[in-house]
């Protein structure tokens, strides 16, 4: 995919990524990485034995920057991203070893900024699962270069 200016983005824009499978590698060293050294991430026993899940599962901190990746990697951006300037996150269900996510992006709204060659975009983000389930919702709103100024 080309890069998505803010001219592009119509009422019913949407956008599908690919898939990525999240792996016991990929949250040890996410959680190792950022310091969130928690039983809940690191020790079997207590994953088994102490918490409803039975199987390791992912900080919502990982299901997020992993999702942002996938958006990334699809090209939408390159270019004519300026800023992120925030989101709200609505974590659904757990996010486990071994499932695979991906994520559907619908523009929710966008608005003309006092800067004549940029505008500002509102997407929903759901974060899904293999099965289709949602795991994830958040909306990022982004600074996007227009593609001609005025």
């Amino acid at each position: 995919m080309s890069s998505v200016y803010y001219e592009d983005y119509t009422p019913d824009w949407t956008l599908e990524t690919l898939g990525r499978t999240i792996t016991t590698w990929d949250i040890l060293q996410f959680v190792t990485t950022t310091g969130m050294n928690e039983q809940l991430f690191l020790n079997e026993e207590y994953i088994l034995n102490e918490t409803p899940f039975k199987k390791r599962i992912a900080p919502g901190a990982l299901m997020f920057s992993y999702a942002e990746g996938l958006v990334i990697q699809t090209g939408m951006l390159h270019d004519v991203g300026m800023a992120f300037l925030s989101s709200d996150v609505n974590i659904q269900r757990p996010l486990e070893e071994g499932d695979t996510i991906s994520v559907t992006v619908t523009l929710t709204a966008k608005r003309e900024t006092s800067k004549p060659d940029r505008g500002l975009v509102t997407t929903e983000n759901r974060v899904l699962n293999q099965h289709g389930q949602v795991v994830m919702v958040y909306h990022p709103q982004r600074m996007i270069k227009k593609r001609v100024s005025g």
